[in-house]
């Protein structure tokens, strides 16, 4: 699971940061700037950020992100302890708070259930007879074993995470390609036909004119 973390406090953020990474792979940024770059260059299966942060805050930077049609779960920290706060967090695109203090197994408990909500995890069934490493790149069917290419595996991870939501081709070429090394929409459909040859169109419905849903 590769998590971004936005904390500025050095001493709460080394705390959290060895924490977790005993468990995870974690990039942490002291600052909100930092943490855009960060999530525009790499692909994230959860953000992790504290409200008050230097730049913009942990709200605005996950509703930059949402504006762009970045689904990622997001767990926010925060000192704050108005509703207000927990209103406007969710209204920016949260899945979950937690308040400081917090103990840190509290937090990878949240961790660990957003996990289990977006099938965030080493393996992935699919079926009863198919799974899915998005760590090695790899699809089982029964006893079977198919490599993806990393791509491949990038956009069948990002159609699981999203499962039952209609995904239009901009928004996964937005989420899994650099701006400038975006490809045309072509290149999406190659990846789909080839990924639904693998797991059967059953899988991967295409809506037309709207885009790509896993089921």
């Amino acid at each position: 699971m590769n998590i971004l973390f936005l904390e500025d406090d050095p001493v709460i953020g080394d705390i959290v940061l060895d924490f977790l990474s005993e468990f995870y792979t974690v990039k942490h940024c002291f600052n909100s700037a930092d943490a855009l770059s960060a999530a525009e260059q790499d692909s994230f299966d959860l953000y992790i950020f504290d409200i008050n942060v230097p730049g913009i805050s942990g709200l605005e930077l996950l509703k930059s992100l949402r504006s762009f049609n970045d689904a990622t779960p997001a767990i926010f920290i925060t000192a704050y302890q108005e509703l207000d706060y927990l209103k406007e967090g969710f209204k920016a695109g949260a899945n979950d708070f937690i308040r400081k203090p917090f103990e840190l197994e509290e937090l990878q408990a949240r961790v660990e259930n957003i996990k289990r909500q977006f099938s965030i995890d080493d393996e992935i069934y699919i079926t009863d007879i198919i799974r899915f490493n998005p760590l090695y790149h790899q699809v089982y069917i029964k006893n079977d074993v198919v490599s993806l290419s990393a791509k491949e595996s990038e956009v069948l991870h990002y159609l699981i995470r999203n499962k039952q939501r209609v995904l239009s081709t901009d928004e996964i070429l937005q989420n899994l390609w650099e701006y400038h090394e975006m490809p045309g929409q072509d290149t999406i459909r190659t990846y789909i036909k080839a990924l639904r040859n693998i797991l059967g169109k059953e899988h991967i419905i295409n809506i037309r004119g709207a885009g790509y849903k896993f089921e």
